[in-house]
C-alpha cells in the first residue's frame, strides 16, 4: 500500500543528537580526543575572560568555538558564515560542536571578535601540542628521525593591492601596472601589509604570500611542530633551524631529512651545532658544490631519511586540498599562523584516527 505524502511534527520529542550519529562515524574518536585536550586547557580559557569576570553577558564557550573551527577545516567549509549556517541545520555539526538541538547558534561575527583572544592565549598551539602528546603516548613518534619542509601560502590579497610605499602611484588605477618593476622594498599590499611578494620557482608568478613550515616525525608522518612566517629567501632554513632546536636532545643525536633547498653551508652547520644530523638532498649544481659529503650519504640512514621525507608533502597536500591553506581568508601573520596550526592539528587528529583503525593497539594510550 502506498504511503501518504504527509508531514507532521510532534509537540514533544525525546530524541537526542547522539542518536543521529552512527556508532562508527569517523568523527566520534576525533571528538573524544578533542574533548580530552580541551579539558586540559580549562585554565587557559579561564584566563581569557578574567578581565570580564566582574559582569556582563556570558560569552560563547571557547571550547565550542574551537570545535567549530576544527569542523571548518575537516569539512572544507569555505567561510564562517557558511559554517554557522551548517551548524544551524546539520545535526552532525551540532553534535560535534556541543550545541543542543533546540539551541540558537551564534552569529558568524563571533569568530572574528574572538580570534584575537584565542591568538593572544595560544589556544590553537595548545590544541596542536595536545595532539602531539596523544601521538607520543601511543608510541606513534620516534622522537629521533624528522623531516622538514616549507610551503607557499597565498595571502588574502591581490596583485591590484600592491602599491608603492611612498604613495607615488596613488593617482594610478590599481589594475594598471604594466611595465612596472615591483619588489618588496618598494611595494606593499594595502589589503595585507604583512604579506610579501614571493614565488617558489622561476615558472611561477610572484604573489602576495606567506610561508608555512612543518617539522614531521618520520615514523608515521605526524606533524610535531608548525610555524608560519613572512616570505623571504632564507626563511625556510631559518625557521627549520629554530624548530629543530626544540626537538634536539643533549647527548642524543637526531636526524632530519630535507630537500635540496636546505643544502647550504649555513643550515648544515646550524644542524650540527645542535647535534642534529642533516640528511639533506645533495644540490651538486650549487656554486661550491653540496655541503653534504660521503661521510653522511654513505650511511643507510641517509637513504631512509630521503625516502621518508616525502611523507611531509602529504600534510601540505591535505592542508591545501581539504584544509584552507592554499589561499587563506585571513590577513596578518598571527592569524595565518593560527590557521596553519589549527589545520595541522586537524591533520594529526585525522592521522590518529586512521592509524587507530589500521592498528587497534594505537586506539588507547600506551600503558
Amino acid at each position: 500500500m502506498r504511503g501518504a505524502d504527509s508531514h507532521s511534527e510532534s509537540l514533544f520529542t525525546t530524541v537526542k543528537l547522539e542518536d543521529f550519529v552512527p556508532a562508527n562515524h569517523p568523527l566520534r574518536p576525533i571528538r573524544t580526543w578533542v574533548n580530552e585536550a580541551l579539558a586540559k586547557m580549562d585554565a587557559s580559557f579561564s584566563a581569557m575572560y578574567e578581565a570580564d569576570i566582574k559582569g556582563g553577558r556570558p560569552s560563547i564557550a571557547p571550547e565550542k568555538l574551537i570545535r567549530a573551527m576544527l569542523l571548518q577545516v575537516l569539512y572544507s567549509v569555505r567561510s564562517e558564515r557558511q559554517l554557522v549556517e551548517q551548524i544551524t541545520y546539520n545535526l552532525l555539526f551540532r553534535w560535534f560542536v556541543g550545541v543542543a538541538i533546540d539551541d540558537t547558534v551564534w552569529n558568524h561575527s563571533v569568530f572574528s571578535k574572538n580570534r584575537d583572544r584565542l591568538i593572544e592565549h595560544d589556544a590553537a598551539t595548545e590544541l596542536f601540542n595536545a595532539t602531539v602528546e596523544m601521538a607520543d603516548k601511543r608510541g606513534l613518534l620516534s622522537g629521533e628521525h624528522f623531516s622538514v619542509d616549507g610551503t607557499l601560502i597565498q595571502a588574502w590579497a591581490s596583485q591590484k593591492s600592491m602599491r608603492r610605499k611612498d604613495g607615488s602611484d596613488d593617482g594610478r588605477p590599481p589594475e594598471d601596472w604594466r611595465g612596472e618593476r615591483r619588489s618588496n622594498d618598494t611595494h606593499e599590499s594595502t589589503s595585507d601589509p604583512e604579506s610579501r611578494l614571493y614565488r617558489k620557482s622561476d615558472a611561477a608568478p610572484a604573489l602576495p604570500s606567506y610561508l608555512g613550515h612543518v617539522l614531521s616525525d618520520n615514523r608515521h608522518g605526524l606533524v610535531v611542530n608548525v610555524q608560519a612566517s613572512a616570505s623571504a629567501g632564507t626563511a625556510e632554513r631559518d625557521v627549520a633551524a629554530q624548530m629543530l632546536a626544540v626537538v634536539a636532545k643533549p647527548g642524543k643525536r637526531v636526524t632530519v631529512g630535507a630537500d635540496k633547498a636546505y643544502d647550504t653551508q649555513g643550515f648544515i652547520k646550524a644542524c650540527r651545532d645542535i647535534n642534529v644530523t642533516p640528511h639533506v638532498a645533495q644540490n651538486t649544481r650549487r656554486n661550491g658544490g653540496s655541503a653534504i659529503d660521503g661521510r653522511t650519504t654513505r650511511h643507510v640512514g641517509y637513504e631512509i631519511s630521503q625516502r621518508k621525507r616525502k611523507r611531509i608533502e602529504q600534510c601540505f597536500g591535505w592542508g591545501k586540498l581539504i584544509g584552507p591553506m592554499r589561499q587563506v581568508m585571513v590577513q596578518g601573520l598571527d592569524k595565518v599562523d593560527q590557521l596553519l596550526t589549527l589545520t595541522m592539528a586537524a591533520y594529526n587528529l585525522t592521522r590518529l584516527r586512521n592509524l587507530a583503525q589500521l592498528h587497534p593497539q594505537y586506539a588507547q594510550y600506551a600503558q
